[in-house]
């Protein structure tokens, strides 16, 4: 009877008490290269020492993020499958490359922002905006993305339709957008301070404008679109998330150990020279940003004839 009693004690007892998570080793997916790939192996070093499991950054890129979006979906949701996610997964699902959207995950934490950049050669003459929407007119420029439909594109199409003129897109693979402007092969390029930082520094290459609403610490002399007279305000947050129905106390556990990883100077320190600005949100505020991000991005994927969904 009392084996009997015993038992039954065990098995009321909540799963937390019965396995403490985490217990084994975590694949945090990564859905692109650049930036966004040393940010996030950054982010599981310093995760694997809050947590006392590895957490392994795992690279499984494709389709704008598509590829790796539906690896976590259909992986058990118990914490032991997150996703190293983006403004991404609201446009890769309203470009139509995925079937589900921001709500088949659970939020975990924002980790952080970054800040699309306009790069040109520093020989081409341009400092400004207003120089190249007028060198535009004369002829069309070719300007290079990540991809069509990705964040960037869609970055890129709002501002030049900002700026009254028409582009051509000139898609290329991941991180190789100095070397594309350098080719002579795009006439300019948005994409990540980081990527430009080193040639930006030996005057190879010249930033004239980042999309945010303020000036960004990484390249401090850089004026936004704003101060130069047109109204762009896009930037990308990056965080974590499950697969939904991942238990609540395994969320808070992520988010505990995040919210600490963002504080720490250490991870402070490594973001500022990716141009990379650390900024948590809990789970809960991180959510409420997606759900009103994504609102945005699908009206202006609409306004720009690429929402599919």
């Amino acid at each position: 009877m009392l084996r009997t009693v015993a038992l039954v004690c065990i098995l009321l007892l909540p799963a937390p008490a019965l396995a403490q998570y985490p217990q084994k080793a975590i694949e945090m997916m990564v859905l692109f290269g650049g930036s966004s790939a040393t940010i996030a192996q950054i982010l599981a070093d310093a995760l694997s020492k809050e947590l006392g499991v590895p957490v392994a950054a795992v690279s499984r890129t494709g389709a704008g993020g598509a590829v790796g979006y539906s690896q976590v979906r259909s992986s058990p949701p118990n914490g032991y499958s997150i996703v190293w996610n983006s403004n991404s997964i609201s446009t890769v699902f309203h470009s139509g490359n995925i079937d589900f959207d921001y709500r088949a995950f659970e939020p975990i934490a924002r980790i952080g922002m970054e800040v699309p950049a306009l790069a040109v050669r520093a020989d081409s003459g341009w400092t400004t905006l207003k120089q190249f929407a007028a060198a535009a007119r004369s002829r069309k420029m070719r300007v290079g993305i990540s991809g069509r439909g990705s964040f960037v594109h869609l970055v890129s199409a709002a501002l030049f339709q900002k700026m009254g003129v028409e582009v051509i897109y000139v898609p290329y693979g991941q991180g190789t957008a100095p070397a594309e402007l350098l080719g002579r092969r795009v006439d300019a390029a948005l994409q990540w301070p980081s990527q430009f930082k080193p040639q930006v520094d030996a005057k190879q290459l010249r930033v004239i404008a980042v999309t945010s609403p303020a000036r960004i610490p990484v390249l401090p002399a850089v004026p936004t679109a704003k101060e130069q007279g047109y109204d762009v305000d896009l930037v990308m947050w990056r965080g974590l998330a499950a697969p939904k129905g991942t238990p609540k106390e395994v969320v808070t556990r992520l988010e505990n150990a995040a919210r600490r990883v963002v504080a720490s100077p250490r991870f402070k320190e490594l973001s500022a020279t990716l141009g990379f600005e650390p900024a948590f949100l809990p789970a809960a505020e991180f959510g409420a940003l997606v759900a009103r991000d994504d609102a945005a991005i699908a009206n202006l994927m609409g306004q720009l004839g690429l929402k599919k969904r």
